[in-house]
C-alpha cells in the first residue's frame, strides 16, 4: 500500500460474519493418451479407438455447448494480470520506504508491481474487492516482499476474505518481524468464529511497543471478543480501562468511545450510551463513525419509553 495503514476496524464490539475464501475453479485438462507404438490415440476397453484431439483447433465448446476460443485466458491468467491498471498511475506514488524494498526487483517487474500497490491503496475502501485483485496480482510476481505480502493480507481484510488475510498477514509477520498487523490478525479470528484465538494474540502482543493508535484497535478486538464470547462485563471493563478521556482528537479516540456505547447498549444501559455517543461525535471530526445517527436513534427510543 502507499503507507501503513491503521487496521481497519468496524466501529463496533460485534463480531464479523467470517467469510469462506472463494476457491479456484481446477484449470486441469485431458490429455489423449498414446499408443504403444506412439501414434497417438488409445483404445477403450469396448476396443473403440479415440483419435488424440487436434492441438490447433481455433476454439472448443463448453459445457454449455457454447463456443470459446482456444487462446481465451484461463482464470490463473487472468488473476496474474490483475485488473487494469490507470494510465495515470506510475508507481511512484508509494511512500519511499515501500520503493526501496521493490528496487530488488527488476525495474520494468518493479514499477508493475508499485503499480498494483498504488491502484490497490487506492480502491481498497471504495472497491475493496478489485483492490484485493490488485494485491494478487502484485503477490503473483513478488511474492517475496514483506510489503506486498501486507498489501494482500490488508486487503483481503477489506474484501472479507479472512482466512486469507491472516494467512499472508502471517507470512509478512514472519518476513519482517513487524507487530503493527496483530489487530488485524486477531479480528480475523474473530470474524472465523475463534475468539479464543483472537484473545490469545491480544495477550501476546507487544502492547508497550504498540503506538496509541494500534493499541486502541487492539483493546476494540479484544473487548469484540469478550462480547463474543458473552462476557459482557469484561468486554465494558477491557474499555473502560482504556484511553477513553484521552483529550486527542485522533481517530481512535472516536473508536474507542464508540465501542464503549455501543456495549453500553447491549448491557442495556441506553442513557449511558447515549452521553458515549455524544462524546464520540465530539471528537469525531473526521466522521469515522456513525455516533450522530446511533444517539439520535436511541433520543427516539427513550423518548417514546418515556
Amino acid at each position: 500500500m502507499p503507507e501503513q495503514r491503521q487496521p481497519r476496524r468496524r466501529p463496533e464490539g460485534k463480531r464479523p460474519e467470517g467469510k469462506r475464501p472463494e476457491g479456484k475453479r481446477p484449470e486441469g485438462s485431458r490429455a489423449a493418451g498414446k499408443r504403444p507404438d506412439g501414434k497417438g490415440g488409445d483404445r477403450r476397453k469396448d476396443g473403440d479407438r479415440r483419435t488424440q484431439r487436434p492441438t490447433d483447433r481455433p476454439y472448443s465448446r463448453g459445457r454449455d455447448g457454447e463456443r470459446r476460443d482456444a487462446v481465451d485466458r484461463t482464470e490463473s491468467q487472468r488473476a496474474y494480470d490483475g485488473p487494469p491498471i490507470p494510465e495515470e498511475i506510475t508507481g511512484r506514488e508509494l511512500d519511499r520506504s515501500v520503493q526501496a524494498q521493490l528496487k530488488s526487483l527488476p525495474e520494468k517487474l518493479g514499477q508493475r508491481v508499485a503499480r498494483h500497490l498504488v491502484a490497490a491503496g487506492l480502491l481498497i475502501d471504495s472497491e475493496p474487492r478489485t483492490a484485493y485483485e490488485h494485491t494478487l496480482a502484485a503477490r503473483a510476481r513478488a511474492s517475496r516482499l514483506a510489503v506486498v505480502r501486507e498489501a494482500v493480507g490488508e486487503a483481503a481484510y477489506a474484501a472479507g476474505e479472512y482466512a486469507e488475510a491472516l494467512a499472508e498477514l502471517r507470512a509478512a509477520k514472519r518476513m519482517n518481524g513487524v507487530q503493527d498487523y496483530v489487530a488485524i490478525m486477531a479480528d480475523c479470528e474473530r470474524a472465523l468464529g475463534r475468539p479464543d484465538r483472537a484473545l490469545a494474540l491480544v495477550k501476546n502482543a507487544p502492547k508497550d511497543k504498540l503506538s496509541p493508535a494500534l493499541l486502541a484497535e487492539l483493546t476494540i478486538v479484544e473487548a469484540g471478543a469478550r462480547r463474543d464470547r458473552g462476557e459482557l462485563d469484561a468486554a465494558l471493563r477491557t474499555l473502560e480501562n482504556s484511553h477513553l478521556l484521552s483529550k486527542s482528537r485522533e481517530p481512535w479516540v472516536a473508536r474507542l468511545r464508540y465501542a464503549y456505547a455501543d456495549a453500553l447498549v447491549e448491557a442495556g444501559r441506553p442513557q449511558d450510551a447515549l452521553t458515549w455517543f455524544h462524546r464520540t461525535e465530539a471528537v469525531d471530526v473526521e466522521a469515522t463513525t456513525d455516533a450522530p445517527a446511533r444517539a439520535a436513534e436511541l433520543e427516539r427510543s427513550l423518548e417514546r419509553d418515556a
